[in-house]
């Protein structure tokens, strides 16, 4: 993983659109089924949406049918860091890129195998590469 991007919150606002700054820099959540990539099926990378840390392969992408885009993991485990949430009276698993410390969504115990895993993620907070265009 390349260095660590770290900018003001006026520089966040100045790259990022208002919807990117709301769920990547503040935590927000975009509507289910509302995103660019809850029902894309192309092959591919799925690349940060704040700094192009590459994420998550297509290949583990999976219909959750919670109208998020959902994978069993991360393309390596160093490229998405967790940390615990409180928010919202709940307890949950909260997913970061590495590098840039982007909010992704968040991390559940209920996805199909082999990992068991559902990494839930907004649409906004990442940025496909698909395999035509690498």
């Amino acid at each position: 993983m390349r260095e660590k991007i770290e900018k003001t919150d006026a520089e966040w606002r100045a790259t990022l659109t208002p919807e990117q700054y709301e769920v990547m820099r503040r935590k927000g959540t975009e509507r289910a089924f509302t995103g660019a990539y809850w029902n894309c099926h192309d092959d591919g990378v799925y690349r940060c949406g704040s700094c192009g840390a590459e994420l998550f392969d297509a290949g583990d992408k999976f219909d959750s049918g919670t109208g998020w885009p959902s994978f069993t993991r991360a393309i390596d485990a160093g490229r998405v860091r967790t940390e615990v949430d409180r928010s919202h009276g709940m307890v949950r698993t909260e997913a970061l890129c590495a590098r840039c410390d982007a909010h992704l969504g968040h991390v559940f115990p209920d996805g199909p195998a082999p990992t068991g895993t559902r990494f839930c993620i907004n649409s906004v907070s990442l940025d496909l590469a698909r395999k035509a265009d690498r």
